[in-house]
């Protein structure tokens, strides 16, 4: 059986970080700086999880997370003078939290034993997934239009047919301004298929609130 890697984590309670997606951040929090030096120097992995709703409030400490989470790579990186960074982190692949290491002399964040989660997609899901999509294409044409008109006629669908599925799917789920236990619903989602079918839904629920209160704009698009 192999050893769990270890990864450094990065516990925030509103992001969700999605594979073959990118995520802008900065980094402010001296354990934050000092993870983003150490990751930078060796390896430049950094495990992004989310901190259960009920434990918000506590983030100062160290909080309960979410089990499942992403692994992303720092694509980018910048060092502002007084220390804090920007960095770009590109997901890679989904992992499960297996347990905590203690923390070595003076670290000051947080490091898992984590093990690599992969999004399975039969070749039997291919034409369920093909139908879901067409649908979510035309949900999220909907709502840009109605969200935001002044996008609408850049919006063109043909754009998505050079895109793979894996990647559609997962750019759609962070695109969207839902809830974040919505967006980690669908993070654990064990295959494409079933990551398209959670997406599928929200999405049609999101259209027919629309389509009943057209004011609500839950359908933002980032």
């Amino acid at each position: 059986m192999n050893e769990p890697d270890r990864l450094p984590i990065f516990p925030l309670a509103n992001v969700v970080l999605f594979p073959r997606v990118k995520a802008p951040l900065h980094l402010f929090e001296p354990r934050y700086r000092q993870l983003a030096r150490d990751v930078i120097g060796d390896g430049r992995r950094i495990g992004m999880v989310v901190v259960r709703p009920e434990h918000v409030d506590e983030m100062t400490d160290d909080p309960p997370v979410f089990p499942v989470g992403c692994c992303g790579v720092v694509t980018e990186s910048q060092r502002l003078a007084d220390g804090r960074y920007n960095i770009v982190l590109q997901g890679e692949h989904r992992v499960r939290i297996l347990g905590e290491d203690e923390p070595a002399p003076k670290q000051l964040y947080r490091v898992a034993r984590v093990e690599i989660l992969e999004d399975s997609y039969a070749e039997a899901d291919r034409e369920r997934v093909a139908r879901l999509r067409a649908g979510i294409v035309q949900d999220v044409a909907v709502l840009v239009r109605h969200t935001q008109p002044d996008r609408s006629p850049r919006f063109d669908p043909e754009l998505f047919g050079r895109v793979d599925d894996e990647t559609f799917v997962n750019a759609i789920s962070n695109a969207f301004a839902f809830p974040v236990e919505e967006k980690q619903r669908l993070l654990e989602a064990d295959s494409i298929r079933e990551r398209y079918a959670r997406l599928a839904s929200l999405l049609s629920f999101q259209r027919a609130e629309l389509e009943v209160s057209p004011g609500t704009g839950r359908g933002t698009v980032h």
